[in-house]
């Protein structure tokens, strides 16, 4: 029984969605160590052990008895003398399945508490799989009643209040909270706000790693009754954190700890964000490496250095797919940023496929005046170039598409936007050039690159332009990007009327043509590759606009 006194051993770690014997491999080795460091409890993050989200696979009765197995194959760690154990797992139970942590002690699952508010919005559909939670009571860990509300519980007020009221001493929040920017400081906002309802202390621990589009970026925490951080572990970065708790004259718990780290800035957040979700995509799906095209612009070139941060220079194999319109400058541009972040870099000019085409459709295209059609066959000519690369040497391609491009519809199918995985997806042109600038200053941790310079800076400063045309540039067809990024955000993040667009000085007919824009590119997102989640609604899983859709907002 405890006294009064014990030791909580937090894990931040990065398990893998459907592996679940590795996950177990993963969490036994981290209560190993935590048990070496004299822990008295193990707190592991929401569904670890298989992974989160789990999504329609929990509606596998194979992968749910699998999951169960599991547990009670980890349960075994506890049975000597040695710390308990809480870990999220999905659970079947009279034929309804449940979101749930266990609580594991001397060798068997003393205790199961249930997610109640499961949530149906942005990335998560939980509703759709999990059945909802009775109001939960704390469990019984060693003579001291811990809550465990299960991370949505704990952003309400209803769960927490319940567990107080039924007698908790402190409260312990097991998460699969994904990155976006300014989602830490929001957490830690939300869980002060439960401290001051309940007066109990808190912990928050989130899991970390990268799954398909969302990043999960750990920075878990714990607050103190009087709202004090008592303990900040780092963002996107494993680690193990030890908390202190130790009862007051007064009865309560306060909490102490050593690991008191600093979060990152908003740059290195989404830049570690991204790297993150692109090395886990490629690591997780067992890639060898990866391959891209470097055109020479900034897109590519900042692809190209968020792969080798995430991979090494070793596993990233770069291609310049020059055609006639390919300007010197670009290739000087190119070759400078291979050599810069010391990748393998070939040329491989394609001419001669892209002439062919031009010759198998010159008797159906007679009499018609070249244009966009014939531009988007270089693009598809260098995506089934690198494509073939792909099939031949097992890298994925990477593909460079920013949300700006992905916004308006200025990518070709099956051309640039060919590929497994798009680190910058997520990222507008104006925040793709900040962060190149940004990273020619700094290498965050757990960074692969070279420090210094790895875009040469021409690539920064030049007019951006797709090379499919004499002297063609992006602004040709588009707005200004400073100009076009904040309609954007506006139309895609804030879901703002045209009318409160136009307020913020931004001429009516430039809005109206981008919002059709946006609109009528449905179609080409649906067929896009996945991407790092870092703003608030990404493309993907946030964002489920109809393809066919006649609305426009017309209202001025």
């Amino acid at each position: 029984m405890i006294s009064d006194s014990f030791r909580i051993a937090v894990v931040q770690a990065n398990p893998r969605l459907g592996d679940i014997a590795g996950n177990v491999a993963l969490a036994r080795t981290c209560y190993r160590q935590a048990a070496e460091q004299n822990a008295d409890l193990v707190l592991f993050s929401e569904l670890f052990i298989s992974g989160y989200p789990p999504e329609d696979l929990v509606l596998k009765p194979a992968f749910m008895k699998a999951c169960k197995a599991a547990l009670h194959e980890l349960a075994a760690e506890t049975a000597a003398e040695g710390p308990a154990m809480l870990i999220g797992v999905p659970w079947e139970q009279d034929h309804q399945r449940y979101n749930a942590v266990a609580y594991v002690d001397g060798g068997k699952v003393e205790a199961l508490r249930f997610k109640v508010d499961l949530p149906n919005y942005g990335v998560f559909d939980e509703k759709r799989v999990f059945h909802t939670g009775p109001l939960p009571g704390p469990i019984n860990f060693r003579g001291v009643r811990i809550g465990v509300p299960i991370c949505e519980d704990a952003w309400g007020d209803e769960v927490c209040e319940c567990l107080a009221e039924t007698g908790a001493e402190l409260l312990l929040v097991p998460n699969g909270s994904p990155y976006n920017r300014g989602k830490a400081e929001k957490r830690l906002q939300i869980m002060v706000q439960r401290v001051v309802e309940t007066n109990l202390p808190l912990i928050y621990c989130n899991q970390l790693g990268g799954q398909d589009e969302v990043v999960f970026d750990g920075a878990s925490f714990a607050l103190n009754a009087d709202r004090v951080l008592a303990m900040q572990m780092p963002q996107l970065d494993a680690a193990i954190g030890y908390v202190e708790c130790t009862r007051t004259g007064d009865g309560t718990w306060k909490l102490d700890s050593a690991d008191m780290k600093h979060l990152p800035e908003r740059d290195e957040a989404d830049w570690k964000a991204c790297v993150m979700g692109l090395r886990d995509y490629v690591e997780k799906n067992g890639f060898k490496g990866v391959v891209l095209g470097l055109s020479g612009g900034i897109d590519s070139a900042i692809c190209a250095a968020m792969a080798v941060d995430a991979l090494g220079a070793e596993r990233v194999h770069c291609v310049m797919l020059p055609y006639r319109y390919t300007s010197e400058e670009s290739l000087a541009d190119a070759k400078a940023c291979a050599e810069a972040l010391r990748v393998r870099y070939d040329i491989v000019p394609i001419a001669e496929p892209v002439e062919g085409f031009h010759s198998a459709l010159a008797p159906m295209f007679e009499g018609s005046a070249p244009g966009i059609t014939e531009e988007n066959l270089q693009s598809r000519t260098r995506g089934t170039i690198l494509m073939a690369i792909s099939n031949k040497f097992g890298a994925m391609v990477v593909t460079t598409g920013n949300k700006s491009e992905m916004s308006v519809g200025y990518a070709t199918l099956y051309g640039d936007m060919n590929g497994g995985y798009n680190p910058i997806k997520d990222l507008y042109k104006t925040e793709v050039y900040r962060l190149s600038a940004w990273r020619n200053t700094q290498r965050p941790s757990g960074c692969l690159g070279p420090e210094g310079e790895v875009i040469p800076r021409n690539i920064i400063t030049k007019a951006p332009t797709a090379e499919l045309r004499e002297n063609q540039t992006d602004q040709d067809s588009l707005p200004e990007y400073d100009v076009l990024d904040d309609i954007l955000t506006c139309l895609v993040e804030e879901e703002m009327s045209v009318d409160a667009i136009a307020a913020r000085g931004h001429d009516v007919e430039t809005i109206h043509r981008i919002e059709n824009l946006l609109y009528i590119a449905e179609y080409k997102r649906r067929q896009a590759a996945p991407g790092v989640k870092v703003t608030q609604k990404n493309f993907g899983r946030d964002r489920r606009y109809p393809i066919t859709n006649r609305f426009r907002d017309r209202t001025t």
